[in-house]
């Protein structure tokens, strides 16, 4: 009966998930697919706890308490600025838990080897389980007392052992690179890192070297080496994970944000095999698969292999950049008001400065206002701006901007030589005319949102310098752009007490 329920209970559970990552593509039904998706965890969690092998209730219940507690006061505190390297923060979790599990099926795989060495039914009939051998040889009491994940591993016959070693390296392998990946990832989002690409000398060799041994540690294992192959190759796993992120430039971190959502979902996977539980295998493929789909599709957004970021982002040209020449031109609130004023068409560009400063919710008061003159407003939004895959889309959604302004690159680039002022609060790569203009630019191929060509570009900006990813930006440097200088926030703040 509890076999049915939980079978039961993982089934819908899985259905809402899928739900709610099917509603999550759209703006009107995203908040309706993140309660499916709490319910789905919820329903897993209670069908979890009260399925076969649950026990320990006074410690699971404290841990969900501590966990649901720690949960509350991170939500209520992250900024949405801060929401990339919290989700980076996130994905270093499940890795560790995936580290953490793998170890504990070893250990519970070794108990089970010595338990039948000591017993003398090591040899035993390879087709039976190391239950049944006990029940064949008179000791059926041995495993009497063994009960949750270490009564299943003894309840497997020899072959389905040898598969779950292999699914507890994996799982293993895939957490280590993904938790210490993760790190740094929090890292270079959080500033706390370079986020210019680093590479230790011998460069990719060393993480292809570390695949390469922990292949053969693999080997090792299958063949009954012993954990010291597990343990070596966890280190090798951190390391790898440390080194490939660590040479992944900050123009890349949208992508490898969501790459290592697709690490933890694979991670999740193999805990799932690793268990038996099939909700985690369904839930941790429908994770992984998303983040590599993701991952491709925003790869292709700037034109780029996904295979070739992951091992080396923007960083390499192929020869020296093209010389900038003009200068900066500041504008202040008057200018920028009297445009706004003549204009008749306006798109906004939205991008990390606008997070950093809060900036959205003065923007959609100055939306509010200029279309209530008549005028045309709407967004331009890049895949890959800010530094979280649809982070402009939630702030924009958080501020009240409506749904129908919002559009992609490739729904409005057309728009922009019929517009009279563009507005780029916070933005760099995504509006960089060097990826069209100069094949040895480090963005070269890039789409980006062509907003030089609109009459007039003003950009809202902190100061001169490059940005998070240290590339220039010709577009500055432009006849028909005025640099807006200052906060987003305060410098839109003034705009509106010109604008009624």
């Amino acid at each position: 009966m509890e076999y049915g329920f939980t079978t039961a209970a993982y089934v819908v559970a899985a259905i809402l998930f899928i739900l709610s990552l099917g509603g999550l593509s759209g703006q009107e039904s995203a908040k309706r697919a993140v309660w499916y998706g709490m319910a789905g965890m919820a329903l897993a969690v209670i069908a979890t706890l009260l399925g076969p092998g649950s026990g320990n209730w006074y410690v699971s219940i404290v841990l969900i308490a501590l966990g649901g507690a720690i949960g509350w006061v991170v939500a209520n505190r992250v900024q949405m600025t801060e929401m990339p390297q919290l989700v980076a923060a996130m994905h270093s979790l499940v890795g560790l838990a995936a580290v953490f599990i793998g170890f504990n099926a070893d250990i519970e795989l070794g108990r089970l080897i010595s338990t039948m060495t000591a017993a003398g039914i090591a040899r035993c009939d390879e087709g039976l389980s190391a239950v049944a051998c006990a029940e064949q040889a008179g000791q059926a009491a041995l495993f009497a007392d063994w009960h949750g994940f270490a009564l299943k591993v003894a309840e497997k016959v020899a072959a389905e052992r040898t598969v779950l070693r292999i699914e507890v390296f994996l799982g293993v392998f895939i957490g280590a690179i993904t938790f210490t990946g993760s790190v740094i990832a929090y890292g270079k989002l959080a500033g706390r890192v370079t986020s210019a690409a680093t590479k230790l000398p011998g460069g990719h060799m060393l993480n292809a070297g570390a695949a390469g041994l922990s292949l053969l540690l693999l080997i090792a294992y299958m063949y009954g080496a012993g954990s010291w192959t597990l343990i070596l190759m966890t280190l090798l796993a951190f390391f790898i994970g440390y080194h490939l992120i660590m040479g992944i430039g900050g123009a890349d971190m949208p992508v490898v944000v969501s790459m290592l959502n697709s690490y933890s979902g694979w991670a999740a996977a193999a805990i799932g095999f690793s268990l038996s539980n099939d909700l985690l295998i369904v839930v941790g493929a429908l994770v992984g698969s998303s983040g590599a789909i993701l991952s491709y599709i925003m790869c292709k957004a700037m034109n780029r292999s996904f295979i070739s970021v992951i091992l080396g982002g923007f960083g390499n040209t192929t020869g020296p950049a093209q010389a900038i020449e003009g200068e900066m031109i500041a504008i202040d609130a008057d200018g920028v008001a009297a445009l706004l004023d003549d204009a008749d068409s306006v798109i906004i560009v939205p991008g990390y400065g606008m997070a950093v400063a809060q900036a959205q919710h003065p923007i959609s008061e100055l939306t509010r206002r200029l279309r209530a003159r008549g005028k045309n407003v709407r967004f331009g939004i890049h895949p890959v701006a800010g530094r979280l895959p649809g982070h402009m889309n939630v702030l924009l959604a958080e501020a009240k901007v409506p749904y129908d302004s919002v559009l992609e690159t490739d729904e409005i680039n057309a728009d922009f030589p019929e517009t009279d002022v563009v507005i780029v609060v916070g933005s760099n790569d995504i509006v960089n005319p060097a990826a069209q203009e100069d094949p040895n630019s480090p963005i070269a191929g890039m789409p980006v949102l062509e907003v030089w060509k609109a009459k007039h570009v003003i950009v809202s900006k902190r100061g001169k310098g490059t940005g998070y990813s240290g590339i220039e930006n010709p577009l500055f440097y432009k006849e028909n752009t005025r640099m807006f200088y200052g906060d987003a926030k305060a410098s839109v703040d003034q705009l509106l007490t010109q604008i009624t």
